[in-house]
């Protein structure tokens, strides 16, 4: 049974959708829905924060919305534009600035089988009181990618000055050109500002096929967001970049293993080798790893060296999804469940980066497995919002729903309880 709102609907936000030409409307009767899995869900007020500054609304192509008819008390696809007849009218999803954390994603469907949408995340939005707002809450408050913080005008100067200070230094080039100026990476922008976590991308080959890779896609797959860098940098142009940042940066912080890029443990040799050159020069601030924990040895080779934590990606902790999301090549979940128990036997700091997918990442079944995963010492959960086409990704892996669903505030709730040491967040934790 669907909650009776009538005649109340006016205290939950409103349907929103777009024309073919991208006008953005709010129905005048509808409610906004979220997806859960393939449920769709009406979310409560208190799921709903103001659309967070710094987030994007997309149109979803040929894609049509679903809002709830307080009227009929059911969900109801909306396939005409109601303020111009016989137009379509198409699903309008919001992309949420970091630090939010998505509770359902955008409902929609589809007028044909289409080709998967671009690698974001989509999150059920809506109107009220004047402004938009979103499904979500806000799960860290670092405030390291804040919009508000990065002045155009600085970056662009301190990108230049970058590039005169570490002439010749193809890692930096590659940092200021393409990362800072043409995909306006976050991180690589605080680089050149000189702050929080910088941005080390060494890998051009992976061992995983990921469905939602950023940088390396099959031919019917969604378009890459970013190009996958072409060379392996040195150690040596390695630290003579990164030593200054780790000197000198607030919060301190630098990570191998970036979108731009393969799978780092690849190049563990060079990795290791970096680390050394960077702590024989500075032991301020940490080094981590953003990794599919693919190789246990390599993961002990580089904590030794000098490696203080790891983030690990996780879209299920379910095997058989694990696996259909990586497409693995010479590993499996077991290896990355080792590489977690070596890495705490050597003392270092685990996260797991938890691709938040309501309606999967929330099942009782996927909890329970993503206990047994916590339980072997992970210190940190990030949670980040799974950037992928919804409806494509549960065929793609074929989703079978199984049991309740806690929501993810609930999941959250019951894990902080079961673990009272575990932490949660957004962004890597700087450790020193």
């Amino acid at each position: 049974m669907w909650p009776r709102l009538y005649p109340h609907p006016e205290r939950l936000p409103r349907l929103v959708f777009a024309d073919a030409e991208g006008r953005i409307y709010d129905h005048p009767k509808f409610l906004a829905m979220g997806l859960s899995g393939y449920d769709v869900v009406l979310p409560e007020r208190e799921d709903f924060i103001p659309l967070p500054q710094g987030s994007a609304l997309y149109v979803l192509p040929d894609r049509h919305p679903i809002g709830f008819d307080p009227e009929q008390e059911k969900p109801v696809v909306l396939y005409e534009n109601p303020y111009s007849p016989g137009e379509p009218a198409f699903a309008l999803a919001a992309y949420l600035a970091p630090a939010h954390t998505q509770l359902y994603l955008c409902p929609y469907v589809e007028s044909k089988r289409l080709p998967p949408l671009p690698l974001f995340s989509y999150a059920a939005c809506g109107f009220w009181r004047g402004r938009f707002w979103a499904t979500a809450f806000r799960s860290d408050f670092d405030h390291r990618q804040e919009v508000r913080f990065f002045d155009e005008k600085r970056i662009e100067e301190r990108a230049k000055a970058a590039l005169n200070r570490f002439s010749g230094n193809r890692l930096v080039e590659h940092l200021v050109v393409n990362c800072v100026r043409r995909y306006r990476c976050p991180a690589a922008r605080n680089f050149v500002l000189g702050r929080f976590e910088a941005p080390v991308p060494t890998s051009s080959s992976c061992n995983a096929r990921c469905l939602g890779c950023l940088s390396s896609q099959d031919e019917e797959g969604p378009p890459v967001a970013q190009e996958r860098i072409k060379f392996a940098p040195t150690p040596a142009e390695i630290a003579e970049a990164m030593v200054p940042h780790l000197r000198q940066a607030p919060r301190a912080m630098i990570s191998f293993g970036q979108g731009c890029e393969g799978e780092p443990l690849l190049q563990a040799d060079l990795i290791a080798e970096s680390i050394r050159l960077i702590r024989k020069e500075t032991a301020r601030g940490t080094i981590n790893l953003n990794t599919n924990a693919s190789l246990p040895e390599a993961i002990m080779y580089l904590r030794e060296a000098g490696l203080d934590s790891i983030r690990v990606s996780l879209a299920s902790a379910r095997p058989h999804y694990y696996e259909s999301y990586f497409r693995p090549r010479g590993y499996s979940l077991a290896d990355v469940k080792e590489s977690i128990r070596r890495m705490k036997r050597l003392g270092g700091f685990v996260s797991l980066n938890l691709f938040v997918f309501p309606g999967l990442t929330d099942e009782e079944k996927e909890l329970k497995a993503l206990e047994e995963i916590i339980a072997l010492g992970v210190d940190f959960i990030q949670l980040r919002n799974h950037a992928i086409d919804p409806l494509w990704y549960l065929r793609k892996i074929n989703f079978k729903p199984e049991g309740n669903c806690l929501g993810v505030k609930g999941l959250v709730d019951h894990l902080a309880k079961t673990f009272p040491r575990l932490r949660f967040g957004y962004f890597n934790p700087p450790l020193r």
